[in-house]
């Protein structure tokens, strides 16, 4: 593994995203390219994106330091920017959720806008300004853009108003269930959160999307390996890993409305045989499952695939390589 505090202080990387910037011999570039990459306010045409969205992904982390990964949902509007350095959120998780337990005024969260139907994908990260159990505005930290490479196109539906909430009661464990691993076996898109702390006490939550052919994500007991490819070589998330070796997943069933999220401790395969196992990756990463929830029903919005998409076609029009390195 290598050391997060092998080189010197740079922004607006921290030291794990410049591990692995080194690592794959990209760090003068990364170094270059990221302070016009990574903005501290969010663009006109990501403030309007996420006013359109029905749905945003966040990360939290709760009181036990351990990220959790979620979804938000409402009418397209229930978020939206009033300039931009602030973005407002009139939803919040339900109390069964493990999200809410990292909402607070100034508490650091990572949101993601993605519109699986055209692809698009935007992250913002900041810190709550306001919060008053209903609503809560989130002051920007930093603001990027994604490919829309790896993301399964989906078109999506209200099966109910977001406003009323499904009472079947949650699931929770401290391992997965045969369940849960049949849900993350037959999964083509998860979204993970992450975390790192600074040396004067801040915090920095992410959270990202990951995406491939069902069964990309392989399941052995309580523990799962990625696949990790090329992609943008930001390694937001396994720097973070780097730095801090745990990770919050989620994972929907798209069809039915269903919600498993768990987290755990996890760490970066940077050198293993393993690795080439898994056709066309350049690393991995895995977690070890330490706490599980399971909400049947709780997403009032569902997804099916359009027309056009990849699965729709048959497994064999997905690349071997599948998965965003990012």
């Amino acid at each position: 593994m290598i050391p997060a505090d092998s080189l010197p202080e740079a922004s607006p990387w921290h030291a794990g995203e410049r591990a692995l910037h080194a690592h794959v011999g990209m760090a003068e570039r990364m170094a270059q390219i990221g302070p016009k990459l990574l903005r501290d306010y969010m663009p006109d045409q990501h403030r309007m994106f996420f006013a359109q969205l029905p749905f945003l992904v966040m990360g939290t982390v709760d009181e036990q330091g351990d990220p959790w990964a979620g979804v938000l949902e409402g009418q397209p509007g229930f978020a939206m920017s009033p300039d931009p350095h602030l973005l407002r959120v009139a939803a919040v998780p339900d109390a069964d959720d493990p999200l809410r337990a990292g909402l607070a005024d100034g508490k650091s969260v990572g949101l993601l806008g993605i519109e699986l139907h055209t692809r698009r994908r935007n992250r913002m990260n900041g810190r709550i300004a306001a919060w008053d159990g209903k609503r809560f505005d989130v002051a920007v930290s930093q603001s990027f853009g994604n490919c829309p490479q790896y993301i399964q196109s989906r078109e999506f539906y209200f099966s109910r108003s977001p406003a009323l909430r499904f009472a079947a009661p949650p699931q929770e464990k401290s391992q997965l269930d045969d369940a849960a691993r049949a849900l993350i076996q037959a999964s083509d898109t998860f979204f993970v959160a992450t975390y790192v702390d600074d040396a004067n006490g801040g915090r920095s939550v992410d959270v990202s999307h990951r995406g491939g052919k069902p069964g990309f994500v392989r399941v052995d007991g309580n523990v799962l390996t990625i696949p990790d490819f090329s992609g943008n070589r930001f390694f937001n998330t396994l720097g973070n890993i780097v730095a801090n070796p745990r990770a919050g997943l989620v994972f929907i069933d798209f069809e039915r409305g269903d919600v498993l999220q768990v987290s755990g401790q996890a760490e970066v395969v940077l050198d293993s045989p393993e690795i080439d196992t898994f056709a066309g990756a350049e690393r991995l990463w895995r977690v070890d499952v330490r706490r599980v929830v399971r909400r049947p029903g709780a997403l009032a919005l569902r997804w099916k695939f359009d027309a056009y998409s990849p699965t729709s076609l048959g497994t064999g029009a997905w690349p071997a390589g599948l998965i965003a390195g990012i």
